[in-house]
């Protein structure tokens, strides 16, 4: 049995929250650069080359990506063979958000009277037990300009994967300019309803594309299909409406097709740590 306290724990949240806010991650900043290579438009490639220098500004000066500096979100994967010492886990968790966000703008709230929490705690927290004596940590901020275009829908069996399909270019389209485009899409397929929604949302934070051929190839045309939405970068038209697609599954009910759809900003903030 392995020890590992808490506040190793919330030091590296603290750290993690920090970093990803100020500092693009390089595949990011890579997936930028390849669409602007392959951008048709003044008007997309403009706001490319914004959206890359914004990141490298961000970095050279220490200061966030974005002024929405998000809500946090984070997995966790806890090994059984590791003993938490000293306190309680998701309060480590939050303590580390509390110290990360104290030079950050605050925007977690109350949901009915509004009323700020004023350290942007709680953050929203996903464990899973896993072999072992590690505790592996995927830290996401969402801002809520994109989370607030994400959707969910219970399709039917009959609906099929061309439902699917259907139903996330759909939302990427309803969502037009508002999650400020190029976007990283992530869609939760199967389980239950809260598994798809959290399976899409997992999928944008790690943003590991799939490693089943069939699945691949559903992300590699689901990709093609937004970009041909004609959205383009920051909604002004062009051919990168989204940098990738990444797609997720869990086996379902013989009744049910659940299907959800997290869209992210170009901004696609995580970062990994294993304590």
């Amino acid at each position: 049995m392995r020890e590992i306290s808490v506040e190793v724990i919330s030091d590296a949240i603290e750290k993690l929250c920090k970093d990803v806010c100020i500092q693009l991650n390089e595949k990011t900043v890579q997936l930028l650069e390849n669409a602007l290579n392959t951008e048709k438009t003044e008007f997309g490639k403009a706001n490319l080359e914004i959206a890359i220098e914004n990141s490298r500004v961000a970095r050279e000066n220490n200061m966030p990506i974005c002024q929405d500096t998000g809500m946090v979100v984070v997995f966790a994967e806890i090994g059984q063979d590791v003993h938490i010492v000293g306190g309680l886990f998701e309060d480590a968790v939050n303590e580390g958000v509390r110290r990360a966000y104290k030079d950050f703008r605050k925007s977690v709230l109350t949901p009915i009277d509004r009323v700020n929490t004023k350290d942007n705690t709680p953050a929203v927290v996903h464990v899973s037990l896993c072999k072992g004596d590690k505790i592996a940590l995927t830290v996401a901020p969402k801002g809520f300009g994109s989370e607030n275009m994400s959707a969910l829908k219970m399709l039917k069996p009959s609906d099929s994967i061309e439902g699917i399909k259907n139903f996330v270019i759909e939302t990427v389209k309803n969502a037009g300019a508002n999650p400020c485009p190029p976007v990283v899409v992530g869609v939760g397929i199967g389980g239950t309803m809260e598994k798809a929604a959290i399976m899409a949302k997992h999928a944008v934070a790690v943003s590991v594309p799939a490693k089943d051929e069939a699945i691949a190839k559903l992300e590699e045309e689901l990709l093609e299909k937004i970009n041909r939405l004609g959205i383009g970068p920051q909604g002004m038209g062009g051919v990168n409406t989204a940098l990738a697609v990444y797609v997720e599954t869990y086996p379902t009910h013989i009744a049910g097709l659940p299907v959800a759809v997290n869209i992210q900003c170009h901004c696609a903030r995580h970062g990994e740590v294993v304590l």
